[in-house]
């Protein structure tokens, strides 16, 4: 499969809207977990500078505020991204039942530890990715502030 014959399958079958499916649950995973995601980055950065600056803070507060976030992402919104990566699959199989009814279904079937099944890689990958992501936008910032300074 190629990506236009996906897209093509999709608007066949679906239309134009059928590249929205698992939109609501999306939404419901991205809003609160943003709302984690830079709060814990903040409350972590608030933690190291203890009184002082923020914008003091070195590469390792940095890189454990930015781990610390995402983190914290992950840990509220994993069990809502689960059910949305099962309705995105089994809307493929013509099987999707909505959040709720699939919902339901894991936890019946293969119970609430279902909905946390690999969040160990994730939350491994979180605390690298997003401690780099921020050490990256923190530093990058501070580079452009003194290039606007300068002018």
């Amino acid at each position: 499969s190629t990506v236009w014959s996906v897209v093509k399958g999709v608007i066949q079958k679906d239309g134009p809207l059928g590249f929205y499916r698992g939109l609501s649950s999306t939404l419901l995973r991205e809003v609160p977990g943003y709302f984690f995601f830079f709060g814990g980055y903040e409350l972590s950065r608030t933690f190291f500078a203890s009184g002082r600056s923020k914008d003091e803070l070195g590469p390792i507060p940095l890189l454990l505020s930015g781990g610390f976030g995402g983190s914290c992402l992950w840990i509220a919104v994993y069990p809502v991204d689960c059910v949305k990566s099962r309705i995105q699959v089994l809307s493929m199989a013509g099987k999707q039942a909505g959040f709720m009814g699939t919902f339901v279904t894991v936890v019946r079937t293969e119970g609430v530890l279902a909905l946390y099944s690999g969040l160990t890689p994730t939350m491994i990958r979180a605390f690298v990715a997003n401690g780099a992501l921020f050490l990256a936008y923190e530093y990058s910032r501070k580079l452009l502030m003194k290039q606007i300074d300068s002018y």
